[in-house]
Protein backbone atom coordinates (compact mmCIF):
# COMPACT_ATOMS: atom_id res chain seq x y z
CA UNK A 1 0.00 0.00 0.00
CA UNK A 2 1.00 3.65 -1.28
CA UNK A 3 0.87 6.23 1.39
CA UNK A 4 0.18 9.77 -0.17
CA UNK A 5 1.15 12.91 1.35
CA UNK A 6 -1.63 15.40 -0.23
CA UNK A 7 -1.15 18.75 2.39
CA UNK A 8 1.87 20.25 3.82
CA UNK A 9 1.52 23.41 6.26
CA UNK A 10 4.74 25.46 7.72
CA UNK A 11 5.42 27.57 10.59
CA UNK A 12 9.41 28.48 10.92
CA UNK A 13 11.93 30.97 10.90
CA UNK A 14 12.55 31.57 7.34
CA UNK A 15 8.37 31.48 6.76
CA UNK A 16 4.83 31.55 8.24
CA UNK A 17 3.67 29.17 5.10
CA UNK A 18 5.24 26.99 2.10
CA UNK A 19 5.20 30.01 -0.30
CA UNK A 20 7.56 32.32 1.76
CA UNK A 21 9.82 29.12 2.79
CA UNK A 22 10.49 28.15 -0.47
CA UNK A 23 11.73 32.45 -1.36
CA UNK A 24 13.67 31.79 1.52
CA UNK A 25 15.49 28.82 0.15
CA UNK A 26 15.98 29.71 -3.22
CA UNK A 27 17.27 32.92 -1.93
CA UNK A 28 19.38 31.47 0.78
CA UNK A 29 18.13 33.55 3.57
CA UNK A 30 18.37 32.34 7.09
CA UNK A 31 16.28 32.99 9.66
CA UNK A 32 18.62 32.43 12.68
CA UNK A 33 19.74 36.07 14.17
CA UNK A 34 19.01 37.74 17.27
CA UNK A 35 16.27 36.58 20.17
CA UNK A 36 13.41 38.70 19.78
CA UNK A 37 10.32 37.67 22.04
CA UNK A 38 11.97 35.01 24.49
CA UNK A 39 13.09 36.66 27.08
CA UNK A 40 16.33 35.15 28.23
CA UNK A 41 19.44 36.52 29.45
CA UNK A 42 21.64 34.84 27.31
CA UNK A 43 21.60 37.64 24.39
CA UNK A 44 24.58 36.64 22.57
CA UNK A 45 22.83 33.37 21.44
CA UNK A 46 21.98 33.47 18.36
CA UNK A 47 18.56 31.40 17.68
CA UNK A 48 15.88 30.76 14.95
CA UNK A 49 12.54 32.45 15.73
CA UNK A 50 8.95 32.50 14.37
CA UNK A 51 8.96 36.21 13.42
CA UNK A 52 5.29 36.41 14.83
CA UNK A 53 4.31 37.27 18.44
CA UNK A 54 1.75 35.05 20.29
CA UNK A 55 -1.09 37.32 19.93
CA UNK A 56 0.09 37.95 16.28
CA UNK A 57 -1.00 34.09 15.69
CA UNK A 58 -3.57 33.97 18.08
CA UNK A 59 -5.11 36.51 15.93
CA UNK A 60 -4.50 34.67 12.56
CA UNK A 61 -6.07 32.15 14.62
CA UNK A 62 -9.02 34.28 15.55
CA UNK A 63 -8.90 33.20 18.81
CA UNK A 64 -9.24 35.63 21.87
CA UNK A 65 -5.73 37.19 22.81
CA UNK A 66 -6.31 37.26 26.38
CA UNK A 67 -6.64 33.31 26.37
CA UNK A 68 -3.63 31.16 27.84
CA UNK A 69 -2.45 28.86 25.43
CA UNK A 70 0.86 27.95 24.67
CA UNK A 71 3.60 29.10 21.24
CA UNK A 72 3.76 25.37 20.77
CA UNK A 73 0.07 25.03 20.10
CA UNK A 74 -0.32 28.32 18.61
CA UNK A 75 2.53 27.34 15.78
CA UNK A 76 1.09 23.85 15.83
CA UNK A 77 -2.78 25.12 14.98
CA UNK A 78 -1.24 27.59 12.16
CA UNK A 79 0.55 24.63 10.62
CA UNK A 80 -2.39 22.20 10.49
CA UNK A 81 -4.99 24.62 9.00
CA UNK A 82 -2.26 25.06 6.26
CA UNK A 83 -1.99 21.52 5.78
CA UNK A 84 -5.80 20.63 5.55
CA UNK A 85 -6.21 23.88 2.93
CA UNK A 86 -3.16 22.61 1.19
CA UNK A 87 -5.52 19.27 0.81
CA UNK A 88 -8.62 20.76 -0.22
CA UNK A 89 -9.56 18.70 2.89
CA UNK A 90 -12.81 21.40 3.61
CA UNK A 91 -15.08 18.57 5.37
CA UNK A 92 -13.79 15.87 7.32
CA UNK A 93 -16.96 14.57 8.52
CA UNK A 94 -17.93 11.18 8.38
CA UNK A 95 -14.14 10.59 8.33
CA UNK A 96 -11.41 8.43 10.92
CA UNK A 97 -8.89 11.19 11.78
CA UNK A 98 -6.05 11.11 13.26
CA UNK A 99 -3.75 14.13 14.31
CA UNK A 100 -0.40 13.25 15.99
CA UNK A 101 2.46 15.65 16.45
CA UNK A 102 5.49 15.11 17.83
CA UNK A 103 6.89 17.45 20.58
CA UNK A 104 9.04 17.23 23.90
CA UNK A 105 8.55 20.57 25.41
CA UNK A 106 5.06 21.51 24.90
CA UNK A 107 2.95 24.28 26.93
CA UNK A 108 6.66 24.54 28.69
CA UNK A 109 6.45 28.43 27.86
CA UNK A 110 3.03 28.63 30.15
CA UNK A 111 4.87 26.22 32.90
CA UNK A 112 8.02 28.33 33.03
CA UNK A 113 6.65 31.94 32.93
CA UNK A 114 4.29 30.69 36.42
CA UNK A 115 7.68 29.34 38.13
CA UNK A 116 9.46 32.39 37.19
CA UNK A 117 6.88 34.55 38.22
CA UNK A 118 6.29 32.37 41.96
CA UNK A 119 2.97 31.92 41.21
CA UNK A 120 1.74 29.27 43.18
CA UNK A 121 -1.82 29.25 41.88
CA UNK A 122 -0.63 29.88 37.67
CA UNK A 123 2.13 26.77 38.51
CA UNK A 124 -0.98 24.56 39.70
CA UNK A 125 -2.75 25.60 36.75
CA UNK A 126 0.08 24.96 33.89
CA UNK A 127 0.94 21.72 35.57
CA UNK A 128 -2.84 20.45 34.84
CA UNK A 129 -1.90 21.09 31.10
CA UNK A 130 1.62 20.39 31.15
CA UNK A 131 1.41 17.05 29.61
CA UNK A 132 2.83 17.19 26.27
CA UNK A 133 -0.84 15.83 25.27
CA UNK A 134 -2.79 18.73 25.82
CA UNK A 135 -0.98 20.70 22.84
CA UNK A 136 -1.76 17.96 20.76
CA UNK A 137 -5.93 18.28 21.79
CA UNK A 138 -5.64 22.11 21.82
CA UNK A 139 -4.77 22.11 18.50
CA UNK A 140 -7.21 19.74 16.84
CA UNK A 141 -9.94 22.16 18.89
CA UNK A 142 -8.37 25.39 17.26
CA UNK A 143 -8.61 23.34 13.92
CA UNK A 144 -12.31 22.50 14.42
CA UNK A 145 -11.59 18.81 14.68
CA UNK A 146 -12.69 17.74 17.71
CA UNK A 147 -13.54 14.16 16.56
CA UNK A 148 -9.58 13.32 15.81
CA UNK A 149 -7.55 10.51 17.82
CA UNK A 150 -5.22 12.53 19.04
CA UNK A 151 -1.63 11.29 19.68
CA UNK A 152 1.76 12.44 21.00
CA UNK A 153 5.11 11.15 20.04
CA UNK A 154 7.88 12.61 22.54
CA UNK A 155 11.21 11.04 21.30
CA UNK A 156 13.20 14.11 21.71
CA UNK A 157 14.56 15.30 18.04
CA UNK A 158 13.39 12.90 15.84
CA UNK A 159 9.65 12.85 17.70
CA UNK A 160 8.37 14.86 13.99
CA UNK A 161 9.28 12.09 11.59
CA UNK A 162 8.31 9.05 14.31
CA UNK A 163 4.82 11.09 14.09
CA UNK A 164 4.81 10.27 10.68
CA UNK A 165 5.83 6.93 10.27
CA UNK A 166 3.16 6.14 13.23
CA UNK A 167 0.45 7.68 11.01
CA UNK A 168 1.74 6.00 7.99
CA UNK A 169 0.93 2.43 9.84
CA UNK A 170 -2.14 3.64 10.95
CA UNK A 171 -3.08 3.85 7.59
CA UNK A 172 -1.44 0.60 5.97
CA UNK A 173 -3.36 -1.07 9.26
CA UNK A 174 -7.04 0.63 8.52
CA UNK A 175 -7.09 2.59 12.24
CA UNK A 176 -7.83 5.92 10.13
CA UNK A 177 -9.06 7.28 7.11
CA UNK A 178 -7.13 10.38 6.75
CA UNK A 179 -4.00 11.41 9.79
CA UNK A 180 -2.25 14.80 10.24
CA UNK A 181 0.92 14.07 11.50
CA UNK A 182 3.99 16.24 12.05
CA UNK A 183 5.70 18.15 14.79
CA UNK A 184 5.47 21.52 16.78
CA UNK A 185 8.19 23.20 19.37
CA UNK A 186 8.51 26.56 21.23
CA UNK A 187 11.30 27.74 22.10
CA UNK A 188 11.48 27.85 26.00
CA UNK A 189 14.61 29.12 28.64
CA UNK A 190 13.96 25.58 29.20
CA UNK A 191 15.53 24.00 26.42
CA UNK A 192 17.92 26.87 25.61
CA UNK A 193 19.43 26.82 28.80
CA UNK A 194 19.07 22.73 28.93
CA UNK A 195 21.19 23.03 25.72
CA UNK A 196 23.45 25.60 27.02
CA UNK A 197 24.11 23.59 29.58
CA UNK A 198 25.64 21.00 27.30
CA UNK A 199 27.72 23.92 25.59
CA UNK A 200 26.97 22.97 22.07
CA UNK A 201 25.34 26.41 20.89
CA UNK A 202 26.82 28.51 18.81
CA UNK A 203 27.14 32.02 19.31
CA UNK A 204 27.23 32.50 15.82
CA UNK A 205 25.40 31.13 12.83
CA UNK A 206 26.17 27.24 12.72
CA UNK A 207 27.86 25.81 10.22
CA UNK A 208 27.10 21.91 9.69
CA UNK A 209 29.30 19.31 8.56
CA UNK A 210 32.22 22.64 8.20
CA UNK A 211 35.31 22.02 10.28
CA UNK A 212 34.65 25.53 12.55
CA UNK A 213 31.30 24.04 13.22
CA UNK A 214 31.06 25.02 16.91
CA UNK A 215 27.53 24.00 17.94
CA UNK A 216 23.48 24.07 17.12
CA UNK A 217 21.30 27.19 17.24
CA UNK A 218 18.08 26.39 18.69
CA UNK A 219 14.95 27.01 16.67
CA UNK A 220 11.16 26.96 16.63
CA UNK A 221 8.60 26.27 14.39
CA UNK A 222 6.09 23.12 13.87
CA UNK A 223 4.84 21.25 10.04
CA UNK A 224 2.51 19.38 9.38
CA UNK A 225 1.52 16.84 6.42
CA UNK A 226 -1.96 15.46 5.56
CA UNK A 227 -1.24 11.55 4.85
CA UNK A 228 -3.86 9.29 2.98
CA UNK A 229 -3.82 5.85 1.14
CA UNK A 230 -2.64 6.63 -2.57
CA UNK A 231 -5.72 4.34 -3.78
CA UNK A 232 -8.53 6.60 -2.11
CA UNK A 233 -6.99 10.13 -3.83
CA UNK A 234 -6.33 11.58 -7.33
CA UNK A 235 -3.06 11.32 -8.74
CA UNK A 236 -3.14 15.05 -9.51
CA UNK A 237 -2.94 15.68 -5.64
CA UNK A 238 -0.03 13.50 -4.37
CA UNK A 239 2.72 15.88 -3.02
CA UNK A 240 4.70 12.76 -2.46
CA UNK A 241 5.33 9.44 -1.68
CA UNK A 242 6.01 8.33 1.68
CA UNK A 243 7.94 5.33 0.57
CA UNK A 244 10.29 3.91 3.44
CA UNK A 245 11.39 4.93 6.94
CA UNK A 246 12.81 3.28 10.12
CA UNK A 247 13.13 3.87 13.52
CA UNK A 248 16.63 2.78 15.23
CA UNK A 249 18.07 3.25 18.68
CA UNK A 250 21.86 3.80 18.96
CA UNK A 251 21.73 2.26 22.39
CA UNK A 252 25.00 4.35 22.90
CA UNK A 253 24.23 7.54 25.42
CA UNK A 254 21.52 9.99 26.54
CA UNK A 255 22.93 12.71 24.45
CA UNK A 256 25.89 12.09 22.13
CA UNK A 257 26.06 9.47 18.99
CA UNK A 258 28.63 6.67 18.44
CA UNK A 259 31.30 7.24 16.50
CA UNK A 260 29.99 4.88 13.83
CA UNK A 261 26.69 6.04 13.88
CA UNK A 262 24.82 2.50 14.20
CA UNK A 263 21.95 3.79 14.78
CA UNK A 264 21.55 6.31 11.46
CA UNK A 265 23.01 3.38 9.34
CA UNK A 266 20.35 0.78 10.58
CA UNK A 267 17.90 3.80 9.97
CA UNK A 268 18.80 4.80 6.66
CA UNK A 269 19.51 1.05 5.79
CA UNK A 270 15.77 -0.84 6.86
CA UNK A 271 14.57 2.62 4.91
CA UNK A 272 16.12 1.77 1.53
CA UNK A 273 14.86 -1.54 2.36
CA UNK A 274 11.59 -0.57 2.89
CA UNK A 275 11.17 1.67 -0.13
CA UNK A 276 12.64 -1.45 -2.41
CA UNK A 277 15.66 1.14 -3.59
CA UNK A 278 18.97 0.99 -3.69
CA UNK A 279 21.38 3.87 -2.06
CA UNK A 280 22.12 4.75 -5.90
CA UNK A 281 18.35 5.63 -6.24
CA UNK A 282 18.93 8.47 -3.97
CA UNK A 283 18.98 12.03 -5.29
CA UNK A 284 19.55 14.28 -2.20
CA UNK A 285 20.05 13.27 1.52
CA UNK A 286 18.06 16.49 3.95
CA UNK A 287 20.72 15.92 6.60
CA UNK A 288 20.02 15.98 10.68
CA UNK A 289 23.28 17.88 10.53
CA UNK A 290 23.16 20.16 13.32
CA UNK A 291 26.61 21.49 13.46
CA UNK A 292 27.89 19.87 16.84
CA UNK A 293 31.03 18.20 16.48
CA UNK A 294 29.80 14.63 17.81
CA UNK A 295 26.20 14.62 15.64
CA UNK A 296 27.97 15.66 12.16
CA UNK A 297 31.00 13.28 12.51
CA UNK A 298 28.93 10.47 13.53
CA UNK A 299 26.31 10.90 10.81
CA UNK A 300 28.79 11.18 8.10
CA UNK A 301 29.97 8.08 9.15
CA UNK A 302 26.77 6.43 8.88
CA UNK A 303 26.19 8.22 5.82
CA UNK A 304 29.29 7.04 4.13
CA UNK A 305 28.54 3.01 5.50
CA UNK A 306 25.34 3.36 3.86
CA UNK A 307 26.21 5.34 0.57
CA UNK A 308 29.92 4.30 0.02
CA UNK A 309 32.03 6.38 -2.43
CA UNK A 310 28.66 7.08 -4.46
CA UNK A 311 27.32 9.96 -1.64
CA UNK A 312 24.40 11.77 -3.42
CA UNK A 313 24.35 15.84 -2.36
CA UNK A 314 23.65 16.47 1.03
CA UNK A 315 23.05 19.55 3.02
CA UNK A 316 21.33 20.44 6.46
CA UNK A 317 19.15 23.05 6.34
CA UNK A 318 19.53 23.75 9.86
CA UNK A 319 21.30 27.23 9.68
CA UNK A 320 17.95 28.53 7.26
CA UNK A 321 16.17 27.79 10.06
CA UNK A 322 17.36 26.71 13.17
CA UNK A 323 17.25 23.33 15.16
CA UNK A 324 13.37 23.02 15.77
CA UNK A 325 14.78 20.17 17.82
CA UNK A 326 11.09 17.85 18.06
CA UNK A 327 9.77 19.68 15.07
CA UNK A 328 12.73 19.46 12.84
CA UNK A 329 11.82 16.01 11.35
CA UNK A 330 8.60 17.53 9.94
CA UNK A 331 9.92 20.88 9.01
CA UNK A 332 12.54 19.38 6.87
CA UNK A 333 10.10 17.01 5.39
CA UNK A 334 8.10 19.65 4.13
CA UNK A 335 11.31 21.72 2.73
CA UNK A 336 12.99 18.52 0.93
CA UNK A 337 9.30 17.99 -0.85
CA UNK A 338 9.41 21.46 -1.84
CA UNK A 339 13.03 21.21 -3.18
CA UNK A 340 11.28 18.00 -4.91
CA UNK A 341 8.59 20.03 -6.20
CA UNK A 342 10.44 22.91 -7.52
CA UNK A 343 13.99 21.04 -8.48
CA UNK A 344 16.94 22.03 -6.71
CA UNK A 345 18.81 21.41 -3.69
CA UNK A 346 19.02 23.37 -0.54
CA UNK A 347 22.28 25.04 0.43
CA UNK A 348 24.16 24.00 3.42
CA UNK A 349 24.65 27.63 4.86
CA UNK A 350 27.63 28.15 6.29
CA UNK A 351 30.15 25.69 5.13
CA UNK A 352 33.59 27.01 3.82
CA UNK A 353 36.34 24.35 5.48
CA UNK A 354 36.28 20.71 5.16
CA UNK A 355 36.76 18.28 7.66
CA UNK A 356 38.06 14.96 6.76
CA UNK A 357 35.40 13.71 9.96
CA UNK A 358 32.54 14.76 7.40
CA UNK A 359 30.97 14.55 4.49
CA UNK A 360 31.65 17.33 1.99
CA UNK A 361 27.77 18.78 2.02
CA UNK A 362 25.97 20.71 -1.37
CA UNK A 363 26.21 24.49 -1.54
CA UNK A 364 23.38 24.28 -3.64
CA UNK A 365 22.21 23.03 -6.88
CA UNK A 366 19.48 25.85 -8.26
CA UNK A 367 18.56 22.71 -11.01
CA UNK A 368 18.56 18.91 -10.05
CA UNK A 369 16.49 15.91 -10.04
CA UNK A 370 15.53 15.24 -6.78
CA UNK A 371 12.82 12.54 -7.13
CA UNK A 372 14.03 10.07 -3.96
CA UNK A 373 15.12 11.75 -0.90
CA UNK A 374 16.05 10.81 2.16
CA UNK A 375 15.32 12.38 5.17
CA UNK A 376 17.38 11.96 8.63
CA UNK A 377 16.02 13.26 12.23
CA UNK A 378 18.22 11.67 15.19
CA UNK A 379 16.93 13.04 19.16
CA UNK A 380 18.76 12.51 22.50
CA UNK A 381 18.98 8.78 23.70
CA UNK A 382 19.84 7.61 20.24
CA UNK A 383 16.41 7.52 18.93
CA UNK A 384 17.14 7.58 15.10
CA UNK A 385 14.68 7.89 12.44
CA UNK A 386 14.91 8.18 8.52
CA UNK A 387 12.23 8.91 6.04
CA UNK A 388 12.20 8.06 2.40
CA UNK A 389 10.17 10.60 0.19
CA UNK A 390 9.87 10.04 -3.47
CA UNK A 391 7.80 11.32 -6.41
CA UNK A 392 6.88 7.92 -7.43
CA UNK A 393 4.84 5.06 -5.79
CA UNK A 394 6.41 1.58 -5.05
CA UNK A 395 5.48 -0.74 -7.58
CA UNK A 396 6.93 -3.78 -5.45
CA UNK A 397 4.19 -3.87 -2.97
CA UNK A 398 4.28 -7.20 -0.93
CA UNK A 399 1.63 -8.87 1.23
CA UNK A 400 1.68 -8.27 5.02
CA UNK A 401 1.72 -11.82 7.11
CA UNK A 402 -0.31 -11.10 10.03
CA UNK A 403 0.81 -12.77 13.70
CA UNK A 404 -1.46 -12.92 16.79
CA UNK A 405 0.40 -11.89 19.58
CA UNK A 406 -0.10 -11.91 23.57
CA UNK A 407 0.96 -10.22 26.86
CA UNK A 408 2.85 -13.10 28.55
CA UNK A 409 4.71 -10.77 31.66
CA UNK A 410 3.44 -8.08 33.36
CA UNK A 411 5.98 -6.50 36.45
CA UNK A 412 4.90 -3.61 38.14
CA UNK A 413 7.16 -1.76 41.06
CA UNK A 414 4.51 -0.72 43.81
CA UNK A 415 6.45 0.70 46.77
CA UNK A 416 9.28 2.21 48.01
CA UNK A 417 11.23 -0.49 49.38
CA UNK A 418 11.53 -2.27 46.03
CA UNK A 419 13.42 0.87 45.06
CA UNK A 420 16.49 -0.55 46.90
CA UNK A 421 16.53 -3.34 44.50
CA UNK A 422 18.38 -0.61 41.85
CA UNK A 423 22.04 -1.85 43.39
CA UNK A 424 21.25 -5.40 41.71
CA UNK A 425 20.87 -3.62 38.46
CA UNK A 426 23.23 -0.30 38.34
CA UNK A 427 26.75 1.06 39.72
CA UNK A 428 26.43 3.20 43.09
CA UNK A 429 27.06 6.32 41.66
CA UNK A 430 24.68 5.77 38.88
CA UNK A 431 21.76 4.92 41.20
CA UNK A 432 22.76 8.21 42.87
CA UNK A 433 22.08 10.06 39.97
CA UNK A 434 18.93 8.46 38.82
CA UNK A 435 15.47 9.87 40.00
CA UNK A 436 12.77 7.47 42.12
CA UNK A 437 10.81 7.34 38.55
CA UNK A 438 14.00 6.39 36.76
CA UNK A 439 15.15 3.82 39.15
CA UNK A 440 11.54 2.45 39.08
CA UNK A 441 11.47 1.87 35.51
CA UNK A 442 14.96 0.12 34.95
CA UNK A 443 14.24 -2.42 38.01
CA UNK A 444 10.58 -3.36 36.17
CA UNK A 445 12.59 -3.77 32.97
CA UNK A 446 15.27 -5.99 34.33
CA UNK A 447 13.52 -7.80 36.08
CA UNK A 448 11.04 -8.22 33.18
CA UNK A 449 13.60 -9.32 30.71
CA UNK A 450 14.73 -12.08 33.72
CA UNK A 451 11.66 -13.69 34.06
CA UNK A 452 11.14 -13.58 30.45
CA UNK A 453 14.49 -15.20 29.46
CA UNK A 454 15.28 -12.69 27.35
CA UNK A 455 18.66 -10.05 27.26
CA UNK A 456 17.17 -7.74 24.97
CA UNK A 457 13.89 -7.14 23.11
CA UNK A 458 13.03 -6.21 19.38
CA UNK A 459 11.27 -3.02 20.12
CA UNK A 460 10.84 -0.95 22.97
CA UNK A 461 7.94 1.60 23.55
CA UNK A 462 7.40 3.98 26.83
CA UNK A 463 3.85 5.66 27.43
CA UNK A 464 3.79 8.30 29.93
CA UNK A 465 1.98 11.43 30.57
CA UNK A 466 4.74 13.64 32.10
CA UNK A 467 7.57 12.11 31.48
CA UNK A 468 10.78 13.05 33.68
CA UNK A 469 8.75 15.32 35.96
CA UNK A 470 11.14 15.63 38.61
CA UNK A 471 13.92 16.79 37.03
CA UNK A 472 11.95 18.86 34.95
CA UNK A 473 10.72 20.48 37.99
CA UNK A 474 14.63 20.78 39.54
CA UNK A 475 15.84 22.23 36.37
CA UNK A 476 12.99 24.88 36.88
CA UNK A 477 13.57 25.55 40.89
CA UNK A 478 17.87 25.87 39.52
CA UNK A 479 16.66 28.09 36.99
CA UNK A 480 14.28 30.35 39.54
CA UNK A 481 17.27 30.24 42.36
CA UNK A 482 20.50 30.59 40.12
CA UNK A 483 18.89 32.56 36.96
CA UNK A 484 19.95 30.92 33.75
CA UNK A 485 23.95 31.06 34.59
CA UNK A 486 24.78 28.08 37.10
CA UNK A 487 22.64 25.57 35.57
CA UNK A 488 23.83 21.62 35.73
CA UNK A 489 23.83 19.68 32.76
CA UNK A 490 22.77 16.29 34.50
CA UNK A 491 19.21 17.73 35.06
CA UNK A 492 18.59 18.33 31.67
CA UNK A 493 20.14 15.30 30.02
CA UNK A 494 17.55 13.54 32.05
CA UNK A 495 14.61 15.77 31.34
CA UNK A 496 13.14 14.53 27.88
CA UNK A 497 10.16 12.44 27.77
CA UNK A 498 11.74 9.66 25.93
CA UNK A 499 14.93 9.20 28.42
CA UNK A 500 13.36 6.26 30.27
CA UNK A 501 12.52 4.71 26.74
CA UNK A 502 16.48 5.44 25.78
CA UNK A 503 18.10 4.61 28.87
CA UNK A 504 16.68 0.86 29.13
CA UNK A 505 17.29 0.83 25.40
CA UNK A 506 21.23 1.55 26.15
CA UNK A 507 21.09 -0.64 28.95
CA UNK A 508 19.95 -3.65 27.12
CA UNK A 509 21.76 -2.78 24.05
CA UNK A 510 18.79 -2.80 22.34
CA UNK A 511 19.31 -1.38 18.54
CA UNK A 512 15.14 -1.68 17.95
CA UNK A 513 12.25 0.43 17.17
CA UNK A 514 11.81 2.86 19.95
CA UNK A 515 9.44 5.12 20.39
CA UNK A 516 7.33 6.93 23.89
CA UNK A 517 4.28 8.43 23.55
CA UNK A 518 2.85 11.24 26.03
CA UNK A 519 -1.00 11.24 25.49
CA UNK A 520 -2.12 11.89 29.05
CA UNK A 521 -4.02 8.50 30.51
CA UNK A 522 -4.09 7.50 26.92
CA UNK A 523 -0.51 6.89 26.84
CA UNK A 524 -0.67 3.26 27.91
CA UNK A 525 -3.51 2.93 25.18
CA UNK A 526 -1.51 4.33 22.28
CA UNK A 527 1.50 2.14 23.25
CA UNK A 528 0.33 -0.91 23.16
CA UNK A 529 -1.74 -0.54 20.00
CA UNK A 530 1.63 -0.10 18.24
CA UNK A 531 3.55 -2.92 19.91
CA UNK A 532 0.60 -5.00 18.59
CA UNK A 533 0.72 -3.31 15.53
CA UNK A 534 4.81 -4.61 15.32
CA UNK A 535 3.94 -7.98 16.14
CA UNK A 536 1.01 -8.36 14.16
CA UNK A 537 3.04 -7.12 10.88
CA UNK A 538 6.14 -9.44 11.99
CA UNK A 539 8.15 -6.32 12.10
CA UNK A 540 9.24 -7.74 15.90
CA UNK A 541 8.78 -11.37 17.71
CA UNK A 542 8.52 -8.86 21.03
CA UNK A 543 8.13 -5.75 22.43
CA UNK A 544 8.75 -4.31 25.80
CA UNK A 545 5.80 -1.73 26.62
CA UNK A 546 7.06 0.39 29.77
CA UNK A 547 4.34 2.41 31.83
CA UNK A 548 5.86 5.54 33.73
CA UNK A 549 4.75 8.41 35.39
CA UNK A 550 5.73 10.94 37.94
CA UNK A 551 2.60 12.04 39.81
CA UNK A 552 2.24 15.92 39.56
CA UNK A 553 -0.23 16.39 42.96
CA UNK A 554 3.29 16.84 44.90
CA UNK A 555 3.86 20.42 42.93
CA UNK A 556 2.14 23.03 44.40
CA UNK A 557 4.19 25.36 43.73
CA UNK A 558 8.27 26.14 43.41
CA UNK A 559 8.84 23.63 46.17
CA UNK A 560 8.23 19.75 45.98
CA UNK A 561 5.73 19.17 49.48
CA UNK A 562 5.60 15.76 49.78
CA UNK A 563 7.72 12.44 48.30
CA UNK A 564 5.14 10.04 47.06
CA UNK A 565 5.85 6.46 48.63
CA UNK A 566 4.87 4.96 45.18
CA UNK A 567 6.14 5.82 41.30
CA UNK A 568 3.91 4.49 38.46
CA UNK A 569 6.13 2.14 37.02
CA UNK A 570 5.16 -1.23 35.28
CA UNK A 571 6.35 -2.92 32.11
CA UNK A 572 4.64 -5.46 29.87
CA UNK A 573 5.86 -8.29 27.77
CA UNK A 574 3.85 -8.29 24.51
CA UNK A 575 5.43 -11.80 22.36
CA UNK A 576 3.96 -12.82 18.82
CA UNK A 577 2.07 -16.41 19.43
CA UNK A 578 3.50 -19.20 18.65
CA UNK A 579 0.42 -21.44 16.50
Amino acid sequence: MNIAITGIGIICAIGNDKESVLDSLQKKKSGVGQMHYLQSEHKELCVGEVKMSNEQMAEVLGIDTSEVVSRTTLMGAIAVRQALANAGLSSLQDKRIALISGTTVGGMDITERAFMNKDEQAIAAALEKHDCGSTTNEIAHLCHIPNADTITVSTACSSAINSIMVGAEMLKNDEADIVIAGGTEALSLFHLNGFNTLMILDKEQCRPFDATRAGLNLGEGAAFVVLQKSSEVEESKVQAYVRGYANRCDAFHQTASSEDGEGAFLAMTDALTMAHMEPSDIDYINAHGTGTPNNDASESKAIIRVFGQDVPPVSSTKAFTGHTTSASGSIETVISILAMQNVFIPENLGWAEQDEACVTPAKGLDSAKVDNVVCNSFGFGGNDSSLILSKHPDTQNEPVEHYAFEATFCVPVEDEETLNEIKDYVSPIEARRMGKLMKASIISSMKLMKKAGLESPDAIITATANGMLETSMQFLDEMCEKGEQLLRPTLFMQSTHNTIGSAIAIRLKCHGYNITYTQGTKSLHYAMKDAMRLIQTGKAKNVLVGCFDDPTDKYTGLKKVEEPSVMTACTFLLSRKEE
